[in-house]
C-alpha cells in the first residue's frame, strides 16, 4: 500500500479540520507533535491555525490511504531569511496512529526528500523530542544528528527531553 500525495493542497474547511483531527489523535496517541496527552482539538486548532495562515510562503504535503483516508501531514517551512534560502524545515511531520507501521511515515519523508530535492534544495532541518527513538527512525530516511540541547523541552515536572536536530544533506556527493 502506498500513499497518494498532494503537494499544496488548497487548504478547505474540510482539509483543515482533517488536518486538526489527525494531529489531535496522533496527539493523545502520544506522538512527540507539540501536545502532550491529553489533548483537544480546539487547543491544536489554535496552533494548526498558524501554520494555516503562513501557507502560501510554507508548503503543505499531505498523504492519503488508498481508501482516500488523510493518513499523513507534513509543513514544510520556509526559514524567511535569504542567507537560509537554500534549505527548509520539516515540521510536524505526522502520520495517523491508524496507519503506523505500514511504511507510511518513510513514504511521507521520501516524498518531502524528492519534493525539496525537485526545488534545488541543499538540505532539509527537523527537530524532535527526544526519549521516543525517533532519531533512530529519521536515521533510516538519511538524516544524521546535528544538535541536541539536553533538556530543553519540559513534557511535565521532571520530565524534561531533549531538542534534537537532524538534517538531511540534499546536495550532489554529500554523505
Amino acid at each position: 500500500m502506498t500513499l497518494r500525495f498532494v503537494l499544496d493542497p488548497a487548504p478547505t474547511p474540510e482539509l483543515r479540520a482533517d488536518i486538526v483531527a489527525l494531529w489531535t489523535d496522533v496527539s493523545n496517541a502520544g506522538g512527540a507533535v507539540g501536545f502532550v496527552p491529553p489533548v483537544t482539538a480546539a487547543e491544536v486548532g489554535a496552533v494548526a491555525e498558524r501554520h494555516f495562515a503562513e501557507l502560501g510562503t510554507d508548503r503543505l504535503l499531505v498523504g492519503y490511504e488508498p481508501g482516500g483516508r488523510l493518513a499523513a501531514v507534513l509543513f514544510v517551512e520556509d526559514m524567511r531569511f535569504g542567507l537560509m534560502d537554500h534549505w527548509r524545515m520539516l515540521k510536524r511531520v505526522m502520520v495517523h496512529p491508524d496507519f503506523q507501521g505500514l511504511g507510511y511515515g518513510a513514504e511521507l519523508l521520501a516524498e518531502a526528500e524528492r519534493v525539496a530535492r525537485g526545488w534545488g534544495l541543499a538540505g532539509l532541518r527537523l527537530t524532535l523530542r527526544g526519549g521516543h527513538g525517533l532519531e533512530e527512525f529519521y536515521g533510516r530516511s538519511g538524516y544524521v544528528e546535528v544538535g541536541r540541547v539536553p533538556g530543553a523541552i519540559r513534557v511535565a515536572p521532571g520530565d524534561d527531553r531533549d531538542d534534537v536536530t537532524m538534517w538531511l544533506d540534499l546536495r550532489a556527493g554529500a554523505v
